[in-house]
């Protein structure tokens, strides 16, 4: 309230300091500049290198998720023949590369039959889960809930192959290869799931030998796919293990195929 009091009369007024400080404001402009100056051009440094970092870290584990989706009818045709019989692939398993931005990178798949794509994974997946409950409804078992046991079985054992391949890369002192390439991979085995479950839809005494034949044909196919693409990477391992390794990725095919292919309500077993 006394802040408002104006001047009165008769009482004279202090006179103002309205000079200014030139030396005060010229440190203070030079020191702000070279503060802002200094701390931007830091903060830019760390910044860079930081997403420098993230980027070629993201790039290594996970790639980019448009390009397993780059794939037209005619790659799927070819890619389920040597998902489905892939010891009539004549060709080389390997993945061809071009040169991009002064490194070499893949090409996608609609430029190279063995390059890995989630299409087909997730196309695979969604027709199982559908296939399985039509199979739970002609047997009068189906329901909303089973349905859903079915799907999270699904995902269950598409983990449990990721799993799988990624502790095999680890064994051998690897595992830098993309988080997708692997999911893809191990997706790939509810190709031969449908078959199976739609046989035993159609005819249920096709389902003992449709079974066995998917487990063989994926078995063989990620032989083939880990021994000339991840393996590749692992600059040195024990080729006796790597064998071994093969063999119990191939055998652990069939319970995995088995379990997933007995459509019960029980979805543990």
């Amino acid at each position: 309230m006394y802040n408002n009091v104006g001047a009165q009369p008769g009482v004279p007024t202090p006179p103002k300091n309205n000079q200014p400080d030139p030396f005060g404001n010229a440190f203070y402009g030079a020191g702000s500049g070279l503060i802002k100056g200094g701390l931007g051009a830091y903060g830019e440094k760390i910044l860079g290198s930081s997403s420098e970092y993230v980027q070629s870290n993201i790039s290594r584990y996970f790639s980019d998720p448009q390009y397993y989706f780059q794939v037209n009818d005619h790659y799927v045709r070819n890619k389920l023949k040597v998902v489905l019989f892939p010891f009539l692939h004549r060709g080389h398993w390997t993945r061809i590369t071009e040169p991009v931005g002064g490194r070499l990178s893949y090409k996608p798949p609609i430029y190279d039959i063995n390059a890995p794509d989630l299409y087909i994974p997730f196309m695979a997946f969604g027709t199982y889960v559908v296939l399985a409950g039509s199979s739970l409804g002609l047997n009068g078992k189906f329901s909303p809930e089973a349905l859903n046991w079915l799907f999270v079985k699904g995902l269950l054992g598409w983990f449990m192959q990721v799993m799988l391949l990624k502790v095999a890369l680890l064994s051998l002192g690897g595992g830098e290869a993309p988080l997708l390439d692997m999911v893809a991979y191990a997706g790939y085995a509810f190709t031969g799931l449908c078959f199976a479950v739609l046989g035993k839809i159609t005819w249920r005494y096709s389902y003992y030998f449709l079974m066995p034949w998917t487990c063989l044909c994926m078995g063989i196919f990620l032989v083939k796919t880990m021994k000339r693409v991840l393996f590749a990477e692992v600059r040195s391992y024990d080729s006796s293990k790597q064998h071994y390794l093969l063999l119990f990725i191939a055998l652990a095919q069939f319970p995995l195929f088995m379990w997933l292919g007995n459509i019960t309500v029980n979805w543990l077993f």
